[in-house]
C-alpha cells in the first residue's frame, strides 16, 4: 500500500490551466521561472553581537548575456535586525524567497536600514555605513536560474573582517561578503493524454511520493524541486476503461527532465 506524505497543496498556472501538486517539496515554479531562496550565513567575529538591519534584497536578472531586465526586488520574509553571529559554523536562515524569470543573475544588492550596531564587551556601538554603500551593498553573482529549478543562494558575511574601527572609537560597516549557490534537485515535466482518461501522475522514489493532476485541456504536468535520482512514474487512469502505464525517469540536480507525451490506450 502506498504511503503518501502530503505537506501542502500548491496550485500553479500552466498554459492557462492549473496543475495541483501533493508534494514533499516546499516550493514550485511557474513556466519560464526559477525559484530563488536567499540564505544568510556568517563567519565568526570577535564581538558579542553584530546586528544588521536587512530591509530589501534586489537581484539583476537578464534573459541573455547582453540584455539586462533591471533590478527586481526579492521579498524579504522578515525585514528587520539580524544578529550575524547567530548564523556561524554552518547555521543559516532563509532571508528571501521568490519566483524569478529564468536567466542569468549578474548582481545582487542587499539594502540595509539604519538600525545597525555592534556589541563589544557588553557595550553597543552604532555601525555607520559609507555613503557609497547607502543605496545597498552590491556584489557580483555568476548564477543561472533555469525554469522549474529551485536554487539556494547564500550571502556569507565575514563579520570579523566587515567591521572597521576608526581612531576616534567609531565602528564602520564595510561588508566582506561572498556568495555561493546550489540548485536543489531537479524537475520532471511532460504531458499525458487523453483527458477522457482522467489521468493522475504519481512519482515515487524511496519513501517520497508525489502526485500531480495534469491540466484538463493540455495534459501538462510538472513536479518541481525533486531530489536527484531515479523516479518511478505511474500514469493512472481514473476512467477504468483505459490502461495504466509506468516507467522510470532519471532526474539530475539543476536539470528539467522532459518525459514527452504519454498516450493512455483503451483496454
Amino acid at each position: 500500500m502506498k504511503t503518501v506524505r502530503i505537506l501542502f497543496v500548491l496550485v500553479l498556472a500552466f498554459f492557462s490551466g492549473s496543475v495541483v501538486f501533493l508534494s514533499c517539496s516546499k516550493s514550485g515554479s511557474s513556466s519560464g521561472s526559477g525559484h530563488l531562496q536567499v540564505m544568510l550565513t556568517d563567519g565568526p567575529g570577535a564581538y558579542d553581537a553584530v546586528y544588521i538591519d536587512v530591509q530589501k534584497v534586489e537581484v539583476n536578472v537578464s534573459s541573455d548575456s547582453g540584455i539586462s531586465s533591471g533590478w527586481q526586488t526579492v521579498n524579504v520574509l522578515r525585514p528587520g535586525v539580524y544578529n550575524l553571529l547567530k548564523f556561524s559554523n554552518g547555521v543559516d536562515t532563509l532571508l528571501a524567497d521568490a519566483d524569478l524569470p529564468a536567466g542569468k543573475i549578474s548582481q545582487m544588492r542587499l539594502v540595509l536600514g539604519s538600525n545597525n550596531s555592534v556589541v563589544v564587551n557588553g557595550q553597543s556601538f552604532p555601525l555607520t555605513t559609507p555613503s557609497a554603500q547607502q543605496s545597498g551593498l552590491k556584489f557580483n553573482i555568476h548564477s543561472t536560474l533555469t525554469a522549474g529549478i529551485v536554487y539556494r543562494l547564500w550571502i556569507d558575511f565575514n563579520a570579523g573582517r566587515s567591521i572597521v574601527t576608526t581612531g576616534n572609537g567609531k565602528y564602520i560597516l564595510k561588508p566582506v561578503i561572498r556568495t555561493y549557490a546550489d540548485a536543489i534537485g531537479g524537475s520532471i515535466k511532460g504531458f499525458v493524454l487523453p483527458a477522457l482518461a482522467k489521468p493522475e501522475v504519481w512519482a515515487t522514489m524511496g519513501t517520497d511520493t508525489l502526485m500531480a493532476l495534469p491540466d484538463s485541456a493540455t495534459g501538462y504536468y510538472f513536479f518541481g524541486g525533486v531530489n536527484a535520482g531515479t523516479w518511478n512514474l505511474q500514469f493512472h487512469a481514473q476512467d477504468s476503461t483505459y490502461k495504466d502505464t509506468t516507467f522510470t525517469v532519471s532526474v539530475g540536480t539543476g536539470v528539467v527532465s522532459n518525459t514527452g507525451t504519454v498516450n493512455l490506450v483503451k483496454k
